[in-house]
């Protein structure tokens, strides 16, 4: 109930605040004031003309004046003043209250009240009437009696002698005649035409609200679209009524929401076109205002940062990227320049390069900031690597160089002549020329594998076999330099095998897995104490298999483990040097293992060995794909 009752004074409310109303109002108030200004008018002039009339009705016939005169001129006063009263008893006007005769002396000589005949030959006090004796001039004024309430009009008529050659002042006629009729008749005048005026003002409140009706149904009709535009509702449309400007507002309103209904679907459009743009571009964007607040964020930049849009929405572009006490926002609208952004944690490294452009009217006004953000990570870690890369393949070119000059300029200085050392200098240079020659082969072969041009020679490989073939191949290798007693490089080992019983069967290229092979084994053989053992490992899981290789040499530290497989990268530089390896032979099996779509890691604890493991994907074929294979 209460809340009808709001409602109820709400539209109310909206009812006496709306143009409908004051137009009305207007109009009523427009007519009342005229009404008000004619009547007043009307009024007054009407008063005027009763008043004169009113006046002339009241005042004595110059025949009457006449004869008072002649009376007031009589020596016999006793008779005059006789006359007198008989002339006053017949002044017949019922508007008349009192009349009343002084002659020149101000003697009372005559009065039509019989009330008042007692003052008769009595001097009069009356000063106006002293007055008019005196000058000789009419007068006359309305007053209010307050004893009964009354208005009333009061003259004053000098009476004059007719004898002789001047008009001398023989005394003068007091009239007082009541107003009463007069004001009677004004009033009823003036309370019919108040009637008439305020019956009028009614009807012409009607007809404007009526009117008013009729003129602002079209402008509500189109505050109700305006609202309804506002909303981002475009359906509706205008009644048009005419074609007046109110015809031709309504039908502007109709195009503005067709025309505003097309901007927003193309605005719209754009803006979904902008948040895809956004939301899937590989780089962060962030945008502010003129004041550096940010107000748009992509999820690639939240995710650089490693922070939610709703935390980042108003807050500083400065504090959102962590560049408060090297920068301010002058400095980013002044010079936009390239800013490098270190967000790398002890887990990860990540660096960031922070473009800023400026979003400027063509006023030259400008209204914000718009930073790219671009993850240059890999990029410098490439440089990184690249810079490495070539200053490893220089110091591993200049050491061997530098030995085979030293060697050289000794032979050049004559040392070619003594028959003991001139050989020795030889199977050095030698050495260090095939070292030399082993590294640029391995350097083309991971150029042609980066660039992609080296094919593989795929072929169902049983790898139980093959694995066995490359570990007898080492134990023959083992035989063999224990039973050359003149060799100084002979290590004793032993060869542990662990494999599955059951056949694994897979696709790989033969000649490259052995070399993968042949280069952890290498490894695992140098590093291993004398009498130490090789375990290699073989199994199955249920999509690979698993070939590992362990020995038991001095491991490879934590900060290392990461790193065996980059290129030119020992753990002992100077002992793997000496050994004579490249330090690419496991970046070499990497590429390999990858190219199989395999991966190679290694494990180790320091102090106790390495294990390298090998996975390559493993699919386990029936018998009719097996005899299959075997019929071709």
């Amino acid at each position: 109930m209460s809340e009808e009752k709001q409602n109820v004074k709400e539209e109310k409310l909206h009812f006496f605040q709306s143009i409908h109303f004051k137009i009305a109002l207007v109009f009523a108030l427009l007519l009342l004031i005229a009404f008000q200004i004619v009547g007043a008018v009307f009024i007054q002039r009407l008063k005027s003309d009763n008043l004169k009339t009113f006046k002339q009705r009241v005042e004595l016939s110059s025949y009457v004046d006449n004869s008072l005169a002649q009376n007031l001129s009589s020596n016999d006063t006793q008779k005059a003043n006789d006359k007198i009263r008989t002339i006053l008893e017949d002044v017949n006007n019922s508007n008349i209250t009192d009349v009343q005769v002084v002659d020149a002396k101000g003697n009372i000589r005559g009065d039509n009240d019989v009330d008042k005949r007692s003052l008769v030959g009595q001097r009069t006090t009356d000063s106006d009437i002293k007055q008019v004796l005196y000058n000789g001039r009419t007068y006359s004024k309305m007053t209010y009696d307050r004893s009964d309430n009354k208005r009333y009009y009061i003259s004053i008529t000098p009476l004059f002698s007719s004898t002789g050659n001047t008009n001398a002042v023989v005394g003068a006629v007091y009239i007082r005649a009541s107003l009463e009729s007069v004001y009677d008749s004004l009033n009823n005048v003036t309370a019919i035409f108040a009637t008439a005026a305020l019956i009028a003002t009614v009807i012409g409140l009607l007809l404007a609200i009526i009117l008013s009706s009729a003129i602002t149904r079209p402008i509500d009709e189109m505050k109700k679209q305006t609202a309804r535009i506002a909303k981002g509702d475009y359906s509706g449309q205008v009644h048009v009524y005419g074609k007046d400007e109110l015809g031709q507002l309504a039908e502007a309103v109709n195009n503005l929401s067709v025309r505003v209904e097309e901007s927003q679907e193309q605005s719209e459009s754009e803006r979904r076109r902008l948040d895809s743009v956004l939301t899937h571009m590989s780089d962060g964007v962030i945008a502010t205002n003129r004041r550096g607040k940010v107000n748009i964020i992509n999820q690639a930049a939240c995710d650089y940062l490693d922070v939610n849009e709703e935390d980042t929405l108003g807050k500083s572009i400065l504090d959102v990227l962590d560049i408060r006490e090297d920068y301010t926002l002058h400095d980013l609208l002044e010079n936009q320049e390239e800013i490098t952004l270190d967000m790398s944690a002890d887990d990860h490294d990540q660096i960031l390069h922070a473009y800023f452009s400026l979003i400027q009217r063509e006023s030259g006004f400008i209204s914000g900031i718009v930073c790219v953000l671009r993850d240059v990570t890999e990029q410098e870690k490439i440089d990184r690597e690249l810079r490495q890369f070539v200053s490893n393949v220089s110091h591993e070119l200049r050491t061997p160089l530098t030995s085979m000059r030293s060697y050289i300029e000794a032979l050049n200085d004559g040392a070619w002549k003594d028959p003991e050392v001139a050989p020795s200098f030889l199977k050095v240079t030698q050495e260090e020329t095939d070292r030399m020659i082993r590294m640029i082969n391995d350097l083309l072969k991971l150029s042609r594998m980066d660039s992609g041009r080296v094919k593989l020679d795929l072929e169902l490989v049983n790898l139980n076999e093959l694995f066995n073939y490359v570990l007898d191949r080492f134990e023959m290798m083992l035989e063999k330099d224990n039973n050359d007693t003149h060799s100084t490089k002979s290590k004793n080992y032993t060869i542990k095998r662990d494999f599955t019983k059951k056949d694994l069967w897979v696709e790989i290229d033969t000649d490259k897995f052995i070399q993968v092979i042949d280069n952890i084994m290498n490894n695992a053989i140098k590093y291993s104490p004398n009498g130490g053992v090789i375990t290699c490992r073989l199994l199955e899981t249920k999509n690979h298999v698993i070939l590992s290789i362990s020995d038991q040499g001095l491991g490879i530290p934590k900060k290392d483990l990461n790193h065996v497989f980059d290129r030119f990268f020992r753990v002992d530089k100077a002992r793997s040097r000496a050994q004579g390896g490249t330090g690419l032979g496991l970046a070499i099996s990497k590429e390999v293992i990858e190219m199989h779509h395999g991966k190679i890691w290694a494990d180790s604890v320091e102090g106790q060995g390495t294990t390298f493991y090998i996975s390559l994907p493993y699919h386990e074929y029936d018998d009719d794909e097996e005899d299959l294979w075997d019929e071709n």
